[in-house]
């Protein structure tokens, strides 16, 4: 795609950093929508940047995690030719180092995780000329900051920014978006990107990406607002996803909340086509039965609910050690630990609900009470829900996470075209 299929915003993003119109502005943020093109303009401008500007330099580019800015980013690099034409790319990964190269011009662009407080120890030490944050919103205010100190000593460094929107509470809401809207004292250049916003998708991928979110991730992944979680996680649970059926036939799994005190709560799946269906459950309160079990009496219990099914693997609680070892102990299920990342998953879970791909037989009472139950904390200053009513939620929870997000069919992701645009080197040199 040439330069004047940019949308206005991408344009933006790739002056910044040239044009004597954003020159008193030390960083540049943008926000909003799932793809809305942020991401792959801002890669494009980033490097183009460093290596017109600077020689031998180093420079970082931080995810979340290692493995989420490698697949964000760096990954995506070696597709986009309005790189790889000019310049000479190499990711050496033991080092988690991408070497740009061009004539005898090299920078060196190393790659950070900022998931949590320990990850700034990582970057402490190391000089740069500046740096790219993926999903700043996602990585840890201390690391944030301590990469950020690594480019004060650098003479025309400048920090490039992205995210989705989170909570209002947000850290990075408070101290950068809004100030680049008020007073501006961080010198930040704010850009708000929607789906509209990136040319390269088409109108039926956009209303594509509208159907797959609903409730707060509609707000916040399609409108691109900072907004709070309210009402019922999963307000898109409806009649129309109670089945009275149960002849399927496919790939049958288990998955478990475990409680002794709390309820234990079990689903037996089968994955039939493009359905994943909840045929049956076991839910045992403790408290109303007046006794606990053990974690051998649960395993028996697991037996007869699983008899006349060949199950595939059974998904339990990664909190739940003692069980998960009673079960291997008998060496008859295969037993998996449950991906357990509760924001992302209820995410994911809520888009395969909308979306009909889950159907729970009307048999299976208490998820069915609970989907009318479980809310969120509105009290709490970050994504969280109330810990009640949970126990079914969690382990279809688990189910989605560890089993369904890695089909395709599942998924719902969008893969859209390659995001090149192409830019000829007349047009980058008349345009800066």
């Amino acid at each position: 795609m040439r330069i004047e299929k940019l949308s206005k915003k991408q344009k933006e993003v790739l002056k910044f950093g040239h044009s004597p119109k954003y020159k008193n502005y030390n960083s540049i943020i943008c926000d909003g929508a799932v793809r809305s093109g942020k991401t792959a303009i801002m890669t494009i401008a980033f490097i183009h940047w460093a290596m017109r500007y600077f020689q031998n330099a180093s420079f970082a580019v931080c995810g979340k995690t290692i493995n989420s800015a490698e697949r964000n980013v760096i990954e995506k690099i070696f597709s986009l030719s309005d790189i790889t034409s000019y310049f000479d790319v190499e990711y050496l990964s033991s080092k988690h180092k991408l070497v740009v190269k061009r004539g005898e011009n090299k920078n060196c662009f190393y790659v950070f995780g900022g998931k949590d407080k320990s990850s700034y120890s990582l970057i402490q030490g190391i000089t740069l000329s500046g740096v790219f944050f993926d999903e700043v919103a996602l990585q840890n205010e201390n690391f944030v900051y301590q990469a950020i100190a690594r480019t004060l000593s650098q003479k025309g460094s400048k920090l490039w920014f992205n995210c989705n929107p989170e909570h209002p509470e947000h850290w990075f809401y408070k101290d950068w978006i809004l100030d680049a809207n008020g007073e501006n004292k961080r010198r930040s250049f704010h850009l708000h990107f929607l789906m509209n916003d990136n040319p390269i998708l088409s109108k039926e991928e956009i209303e594509k990406a509208n159907s797959l979110y609903s409730g707060v991730f509609k707000q916040r992944y399609i409108l691109g607002k900072w907004v709070a979680a309210q009402g019922l996680v999963y307000p898109m649970f409806s009649k129309d996803l109670i089945t009275n059926k149960t002849n399927y036939f496919g790939d049958y799994y288990i998955s478990i909340d475990y409680g002794t005190i709390n309820p234990f709560s079990a689903g037996l799946w089968v994955i039939s086509g493009q359905k994943a269906i909840r045929l049956k459950e076991f839910y045992f309160d403790s408290k109303k039965q007046n006794r606990q079990l053990t974690d051998e009496e649960y395993y028996n219990e697991l037996l007869r609910f699983s008899e006349g099914y060949s199950i595939k693997s059974v998904i339990v609680d990664p909190s739940a050690a003692s069980f998960i070892q009673t079960i291997r102990r008998h060496k008859f299920f295969t037993v998996r630990k449950a991906n357990n990342d509760v924001i992302n998953g209820i995410r994911l879970t809520g888009n395969l609900l909308k979306s009909g791909k889950i159907l729970i037989n009307e048999s299976c009472k208490d998820i069915i009470r609970e989907f009318s139950l479980y809310c969120w904390d509105e009290e709490s200053k970050q994504d969280a829900v109330k810990k009640e009513y949970d126990h079914a939620m969690d382990e279809l929870r688990y189910f989605c996470t560890t089993v369904l997000q890695f089909d395709k069919e599942f998924s719902g992701k969008i893969t859209g075209k390659n995001s090149n645009y192409f830019l000829n080197e007349k047009e980058l040199n008349e345009y800066y």
